[in-house]
């Protein structure tokens, strides 16, 4: 189970870079640099703009639910007493 949320981690991170990336920094949709002319046209520039601002909380909200879900997972472990652990010996 873990392996499969480290890739969907993995994953979810890299689209949300990618979303980010796409951006245009000073607002109006899809950054010129990444085909943002195309994609104006398809969609129209306030369409784009809030396609890629929905899907960039989107994907952070799924990257925060598989981390967390990731560390419940994992645990925190078994209780081990500071007792129960072996000294090293010289």
């Amino acid at each position: 189970m873990l392996p499969t949320l480290s890739v969907l981690i993995a994953l979810v991170s890299l689209l949300l870079m990618a979303a980010v990336l796409i951006q245009n920094p000073k607002g109006g949709g899809i950054d010129p640099t990444f085909g943002g002319g195309q994609a104006q046209q398809l969609f129209g520039a306030a369409r784009s703009s809030d396609f890629i601002e929905k899907a960039t909380w989107v994907l952070a909200g799924a990257l925060l639910v598989l981390c967390v879900a990731a560390v419940l997972v994992v645990g925190t472990g078994s209780a081990v007493s500071p007792a129960d652990i072996p000294l090293q010996t010289q």
